[in-house]
């Protein structure tokens, strides 16, 4: 039996998921964000192609972590000078800037590589229910976690 891979033909046209993350657990909602940009929900998913659609992620502040992880966890920046380290607790930065939340958990479950870089360009975050791709009339996902 021979293996199929996908070629560019066979995955030039792209569809637009919605994900609303109200409630919904980050790392739970992450990978299936990350399985739906990679193609993986395809039965043509080839691991080094882009097969994947693209992502709307709404209600990004709104998004749930476990436990006392909104004090506890931390994320790390580093100026590249000495001593320019600089930790955010996730509360803080879901209070300036939540589409970093969802986002870095999601760079996190791609592969380390180039491939990654044009996934990541995909997927498009928001805070609050509206988002500008109404046109493209995404596909409303839903997940009961």
């Amino acid at each position: 039996m021979k293996t199929t891979l996908a070629t560019v033909e066979d995955i030039a046209n792209k569809k637009w998921y919605l994900f609303n993350a109200e409630g919904k657990a980050l790392g739970r909602l992450a990978v299936k964000i990350a399985n739906v940009l990679r193609g993986r929900n395809k039965p043509l998913y080839t691991p080094h192609m882009d097969a994947g659609d693209f992502v709307v992620v709404i209600n990004s502040e709104k998004v749930k972590l476990s436990g006392s992880k909104d004090e506890d966890k931390e994320y790390m920046f580093y100026s590249g000078y000495q001593g320019g380290e600089k930790y955010v607790s996730a509360a803080k930065m879901r209070s300036r800037k939540p589409e970093f939340l969802i986002e870095h958990a999601v760079r996190g479950m791609l592969p380390k590589n180039k491939l990654a870089e044009k996934l990541m360009t995909k997927l498009k975050v928001y805070r609050g229910g509206s988002h500008p791709h109404e046109a493209q009339q995404p596909i409303l996902i839903q997940s009961n976690r």
